[in-house]
């Protein structure tokens, strides 16, 4: 088979919860580029960026993310006082329904695909049909944190658990050129960073006062309770969703060294995120602006790559060389 055939483009986003907001980045500066992925593959927030993508609301996704305060963020943390997770993820879903509506994947412009975990089996499931809301929510949906998700008749969570960076999501769907993001490559061996900064916790005390006034006597007290075990306390004792995203965290290390190991990416951008806390929502601009720098650094490699595969894909290099920006809807080969 001949390889410089059209050959297919495929982009794996990996996990990292708010370190996510990196992925907006990788994904301007490789439009910016003129490289145009034909497949794309999310686990966790990278199935959330890649599904905006696809669906071609990334640019409500970015605003809506750099809009976001550490107030903001605890109204969208609707506590669940009976049932799987902490966090119910109906005031999240809603924010995401608003957006993408009943879209279905198959309908996409752009080839995309959700990983998520199913509870009971542990079973890795491609998620690429259906509505397209309901996968993302699955692909995202932290243990023990946010409520699992039903979709086609199976009970989904965070596909964190067995695939954090799906490169053979995009082998398997066509893919002969593979562009993997890691959000977790300066954390690998050294620990987590999951902060609560102090701004965080005043903040999302400040929230559940604003809460706690809106809801019977009875309840006040329990939400105090579920609040707290959410963010830890001012002594630096953890609280609950710390130890849990750190426990998968380190679950994740380890799994995505021996996938990637097994079958590498053709090109790994690889963002500096090492100061960014996995709940730092709140810090999206710098996140956005890191993915994008960790393309240029990967750039030349990638052009020069991608024109050995398919000279018909590879972006303009004297436009390239001069700084110049190749329009966003300039029509790619396939």
């Amino acid at each position: 088979m001949d390889r410089t055939a059209g050959v297919r483009i495929g982009l794996a986003l990996g996990g990292g919860a708010a370190r996510g907001w990196a992925h907006i980045g990788v994904l301007r500066a490789l439009e910016r580029a003129g490289i145009k992925p034909d497949i794309i593959a999310g686990t966790s927030i990278g199935a959330v960026v890649g599904g905006c993508h696809a669906a071609g609301h990334l640019d409500n996704l970015e605003r809506w993310a750099r809009e976001l305060t550490p107030k903001r963020i605890f109204g969208y943390l609707d506590l669940n006082f009976a049932g799987t997770g902490l966090i119910s993820g109906q005031r999240l879903c809603e924010r995401l329904e608003q957006h993408l509506g009943d879209r279905n994947i198959e309908d996409l412009g752009t080839r995309f695909t959700a990983v998520a975990t199913e509870i009971g089996t542990g079973h890795e499931h491609w998620l690429s049909r259906g509505r397209l809301v309901d996968a993302v929510r699955a692909s995202y949906a932290l243990p023990g944190v946010f409520k699992p998700v039903k979709v086609h008749g199976r009970w989904l969570f965070d596909g964190a658990l067995v695939n954090p960076i799906p490169v053979s999501v995009c082998r398997a769907l066509g893919a002969r050129y593979v562009i993997a993001v890691n959000l977790n490559f300066d954390i690998l061996g050294r620990g987590s960073v999951i902060s609560t900064p102090e701004a965080l916790f005043a903040e999302g005390e400040e929230a559940l006062h604003m809460a706690q006034e809106q809801e019977p006597q009875d309840k006040r007290g329990v939400r105090a309770l579920l609040q707290r075990q959410i963010l830890g306390k001012r002594d630096g004792a953890p609280g609950i969703s710390t130890v849990m995203v750190d426990a998968l965290n380190i679950v994740q290390d380890r799994i995505a060294r021996s996938r990637l190991a097994g079958d590498p990416p053709d090109a790994m951008i690889s963002p500096r995120l090492q100061d960014v806390g996995l709940f730092d929502f709140h810090r999206a601009e710098e996140a956005i602006e890191r993915g994008s720098q960790a393309v240029e650094r990967q750039l030349d490699d990638m052009v020069r790559e991608i024109e050995i595969c398919d000279p018909r894909r590879a972006p303009n290099r004297a436009r390239l060389q001069t700084g110049g920006s190749i329009a966003s809807d300039q029509p790619v080969a396939k």
